[in-house]
C-alpha cells in the first residue's frame, strides 16, 4: 500500500478503502492502491487472485461495473470445461487450454466445487466428415490432449445409446462445471488475501495521476497500475485510455435450446458435430449441464445490444458501431449465406430441431423449449477476419508503464483461465516492473 501527494480545491476526495472525505483548500495525502484490476469475470478473477497470490504486500482492487461478479459472459456459457481438441497445434491456445483444464480440475478438488467428468463425442454423421474427424484426432494427440480415440457406429451407441453416427472422435477428459461457483471461489480467493472488490463501479474514464479511474457518478480510484479485462467492452476501455480501437468489439448473441426434462435421459455427454472450416462458428452441440438440465446450440446471430439476451434488446450506440464497422461488413460479406441460415435458425424451431435431429432422430419439436442465451465478445480486424489469439495493449510512452488492457481472451477462456492469468500476470510484472 503506498500514498501520493494530491492537492483539490473543495469537493469529496475518495480514499483507497472507498471511503471519502471533505477537503477545503488543504493538501491531503491520500491512500492509493497498488494494481486495479477492472472487470469481475472469469478472466479478470482468475488474474486478480494470481497477481495478489504472487505479490501479497501490494495493495489491490477489483472493479465490477454490475452489483456483482460475473454476470455476462462468465455466467452466460454452456459450463464446458474442453480438453483443447480445436486449436492449431503448438498454439498458444492450444497450450492455454491442455494446461487450463488440469488446473481448473486440481482446482475444483482443493476447493470442493462439484464438477462431471462426462466426456465429449464429435460426431460424424456423414462419411465425408470422416477425414476431418480424422485430422481433428490428429490434432488433438500434437496437443498432448489425454485420452482421445475413434470409436465406431457401435461404440458410439455404448456411450450415446440416442446418438447416431458413422464414427466419433472420443473425448473422455471434458467435463462441465458451474462457472459461476468457479468465479465465486476465485473471488473468495482474492478477498482472503487482502483483495478489495468494489461491485458497481463502471469506469467511464481513464486519466494519469498515477492512474485514475473515474466512475459515471463522479467517483473515483486512485492506484499506480492498472489492468483492464473488459470483455464485452474491452475495446472501449482502451480507447477512453488513449490507446488504440483495433481490434474492435462486434457482439454475437447465442441462443439455446432447452430439452424438456422428461426428454433429459436421451443425452450422456456433451455431443459436438464436426467442424466445417468454411464457416466461423462451431455449430450446434448437445450440452448436459450440472443441474441435470441438456441446453441444445447455441447458434450465432448478431446481438443488437453488447449486453443484449433478448431479441428484442437494443442499443443505439452499440448497434451503429457494429453496422458501420467496416471489419463487420467484411465478415458478413464472406459468410452471408452462413449467415442468413443461423438468422433463419433463430427464428424457427423446426429449422434447429433438423441440425439436432441429424445426432438424435428420435428428437420431437415437442421434446424441446427455447432457453437462456449469451453474448459473445467477439474481436474483429478491419479486414472482417476473427481475432483468434490474445491482444495486449498498454498504448506508448508513460501510459504503457502503467495501463495494460487484456483486449481479447478467446474461448475457451474460462476453461483457460488459471493458466490465463500466470500468463497475464507474467505480462503485468514485465510492464509494471513488479
Amino acid at each position: 500500500m503506498s500514498g501520493f501527494r494530491y492537492a483539490r480545491v473543495g469537493g469529496a476526495l475518495p480514499l483507497g478503502n472507498g471511503r471519502s472525505v471533505v477537503s477545503g483548500r488543504t493538501v491531503l495525502t491520500l491512500t492509493t492502491y497498488d494494481v486495479v484490476i477492472v472487470g469481475g469475470g472469469i478472466v479478470g478473477l482468475a488474474s486478480a487472485r494470481q497477481l495478489i497470490l504472487r505479490h501479497p504486500t501490494l495493495r489491490f482492487a477489483l472493479l465490477e461495473k454490475e452489483n456483482e461478479i460475473a454476470t455476462h459472459q462468465s455466467g452466460h456459457n454452456s459450463g464446458v470445461i474442453h480438453s483443447g481438441i480445436y486449436y492449431t497445434p503448438g498454439s498458444l491456445k492450444a497450450r492455454l487450454c491442455v494446461r487450463g483444464a488440469s488446473l481448473l480440475y486440481d482446482y475444483c478438488n482443493s476447493k470442493g466445487i462439484p464438477y462431471k467428468q462426462c466426456g465429449k463425442l464429435i460426431v460424424a454423421v456423414q462419411h465425408q466428415e470422416i477425414p476431418r474427424l480424422q485430422a481433428l484426432y490428429e490434432r488433438g494427440l500434437q496437443n498432448n490432449v489425454p485420452g482421445l480415440q475413434i470409436i465406431n457406429a457401435k461404440q458410439i451407441w455404448g456411450k450415446e445409446p440416442n446418438c447416431r453416427g458413422v464414427k466419433a472422435l472420443d473425448s473422455p477428459r471434458t467435463g462441465i462445471v458451474d462457472y459461476r461457483q468457479v468465479c465465486q471461489a476465485y473471488t473468495d480467493d482474492f478477498r482472503d488475501a487482502g483483495g478489495n472488490v468494489l461491485t458497481s463501479f463502471e469506469v467511464s474514464d481513464i486519466k494519469m495521476y498515477p492512474v485514475v479511474l473515474r466512475k459515471t457518478k463522479g467517483e473515483e480510484v486512485y492506484c499506480k497500475y492498472v489492468l483492464t479485462c473488459g470483455g464485452l467492452f474491452s475495446d472501449r476501455l482502451s480507447q477512453i485510455s488513449g490507446c488504440s480501437p483495433e481490434p474492435r468489439i462486434v457482439p454475437f448473441r447465442g441462443d439455446y435450446l432447452v430439452l424438456k426434462p422428461e426428454k433429459c435421459y436421451l443425452v450422456k455427454g456433451n455431443i459436438y458435430p464436426v467442424p466445417d472450416p468454411r464457416f466461423p462458428f462451431l455449430g450446434v452441440h448437445f450440452t448436459p449441464r450440472m443441474d441435470g438440465s441438456v441446453w441444445l446450440g447455441p447458434n450465432a446471430v448478431l446481438a443488437f445490444k453488447r449486453e443484449g439476451y433478448k431479441l428484442c434488446d437494443f442499443n443505439a450506440r452499440d448497434f451503429t458501431e457494429a453496422v458501420t464497422y467496416s471489419g463487420l461488413r467484411k465478415l458478413v460479406l464472406k459468410n452471408l449465406v452462413y449467415g442468413m441460415g443461423e438468422m433463419y435458425r433463430a427464428s424457427f424451431l423446426s429449422a434447429q430441431l433438423k441440425e439436432l435431429q441429424k445426432f438424435i432422430p428420435e428428437l420431437s419439436v415437442s421434446d424441446i423449449v427455447r432457453g437462456p442465451s449469451g453474448v459473445r465478445a467477439q474481436a474483429l480486424d478491419r479486414d472482417g477476419n476473427l481475432v483468434d489469439d490474445f491482444v495486449f495493449d498498454g498504448g506508448s510512452g508513460d501510459i504503457a508503464s502503467r495501463i495494460l488492457h487484456v483486449r481479447n481472451a478467446p474461448s475457451p477462456a474460462a476453461t483457460s483461465s488459471l493458466a490465463i492469468a500466470e500468463m497475464i500476470t507474467f505480462e503485468a510484472e514485465e510492464r509494471f516492473g513488479l
